[in-house]
């Protein structure tokens, strides 16, 4: 059995020190030891795109990537994105444009889409779908998905405030 280390994540704005073992994913550690469970563990081998995170503005697959590695870096999940109850504009343009099905890609969908909306805020339908490339969602066709990205472009290029929608 592998010995734990005791490192520090700075996840969502937040430093957290956790023990971990030196081959324990990111992922592992989001979801089992800091529970973070809107990093979703879909193929655990870097196919599907569920467990993109944003590390220091890139999107990441959190499956692939070490603990360890990335200590003093910025991790963005799902659970960071909307501020108390606002929706962060990509989130509300997913909900808008109708482009949450299931929701198991969706964290992964949205944060891709956030690493490239912070970017380029007006991006075109191949850059979008370049983009989502290696998100891979079993319910929708894409063209949602799609819209929303650009939708939530708008917003953000015009600097729309997220807002609730329970308003």
């Amino acid at each position: 059995m592998s010995s734990k280390t005791v490192i520090e994540l700075k996840v969502n704005g937040l430093i957290c020190e956790v023990a971990v073992e030196p081959q324990r994913t990111l992922l592992e550690v989001l979801r089992e030891s800091l529970g973070y469970t809107g990093t979703k563990k879909g193929c655990d081998s870097g196919d599907c795109g569920a467990c993109t995170v944003i590390i220091d503005g890139r999107a990441v697959l959190a499956c692939l990537t070490l603990a360890v590695d990335v200590q003093g870096k910025d991790i963005l999940t799902i659970e960071g994105l909307a501020t108390g109850d606002e929706l962060h504009p990509i989130q509300r343009a997913f909900v808008e444009e109708g482009a949450v099905q299931c929701g198991f890609c969706t964290p992964g969908l949205i944060l891709s889409s956030k690493a490239l909306l912070d970017e380029n805020p007006r991006p075109t339908g191949e850059q979008v779908r370049k983009a989502i490339g290696g998100n891979l969602c079993r319910c929708t066709g894409y063209a949602k998905v799609i819209e929303a990205i650009k939708a939530a472009g708008k917003l953000m290029a015009e600097g729309a405030p997220a807002r609730s929608e329970r308003q």
